[in-house]
């Protein structure tokens, strides 16, 4: 099993918006993975081998005359994450349709219902890329339609394909941590479809797939669009996140090479997820 050990950072700000927007875009590009919003202000967790003593030398809000932000930090081993995960995490409904919930948590009266434990996994659907990619996914006919959910972190997006009626299901992470948690959610939430590998890109050779789904990362979309899109089949879509506004461009032009169009775009808080058609 992964050793990984996360920094977990815990800011408090006055007041809170647009403060907390402008933090959490800021600390993602310095390399945060996820991020949860409190009463106070966020929490933000990094692994600690991606950490630097001067991580937040350019958080340029940190130094703005407009807010007051303060923070500690503390080293955060897997087997607190429990813990830390019951203390910070709320239940979160999307468009009324599709909730994401602890197994803590009441049952609440949405057509989807989706249940994690995600421990460190990123994808808990309080990120503003997943939150968009679950509209995108309820918003789409995934009806036996085969799914790729590539950097699948805790498996809620391939949870909700299936829900939608996908099937088969492929759900890939490279992170051990992701691949053991999204394997418990899959059967934690009775899924048939779905099958979990932990690996990237290389294992798409021969590989088919009507829908891929692709919340990670611009270099990682860059770098392996080119095999995304050997594997997607004619009429498919390409459902990208994990990036910012200013990034559309080159990501646009990059699908646009291999004959994707883009069809819809979604922004929330400085994120985008863009829809593109072959």
């Amino acid at each position: 099993m992964s050793n990984t050990i996360y920094i977990g950072y815990y800011f408090k700000v006055q007041p809170l918006q647009p403060a907390v927007e402008i933090l959490i875009a800021e600390l993602g590009y310095a390399g945060f993975e996820s991020f949860v919003e409190t009463e106070e202000g966020v929490t933000a967790y990094i692994q600690k081998e991606e950490w630097s003593e001067t991580i937040l030398d350019d958080i340029q809000i940190l130094n703005s005359d407009e807010f007051e932000i303060s923070f500690s930090f503390e080293d955060i081993e897997q087997t607190n994450w429990n813990e830390e995960w019951e203390k910070n995490f709320t239940p979160i409904v999307v468009d009324e349709k599709c909730s994401v919930r602890a197994p803590f948590h009441d049952k609440p009266n949405t057509e989807y219902d989706i249940i994690i434990e995600p421990k460190m996994s990123f994808g808990t659907g309080h990120h503003e890329t997943t939150h968009m990619m679950i509209q995108y996914i309820l918003n789409n006919d995934f009806k036996d339609k085969s799914v790729l959910d590539m950097g699948c972190g805790t498996g809620v997006l391939a949870i909700l394909a299936e829900m939608k009626g996908a099937k088969p299901i492929d759900a890939i992470d490279y992170d051990n941590w992701c691949y053991l948690n999204s394997l418990e959610n899959v059967e934690r939430n009775n899924c048939e479809h779905i099958t979990v590998l932990e690996g990237d890109a290389s294992l798409l050779v021969d590989k088919h797939y009507d829908v891929i789904i692709a919340n990670i990362n611009r270099n990682i979309l860059l770098n392996d669009l080119d095999k995304y899109v050997a594997c997607l089949n004619k009429n498919g879509m390409l459902l990208l996140s994990g990036f910012y506004k200013d990034d559309i461009p080159v990501l646009e032009a990059e699908c646009n090479k291999h004959m994707l169009k883009l069809v819809e775009t979604l922004e929330k808080n400085h994120w985008v997820a863009l829809k593109f058609l072959n």
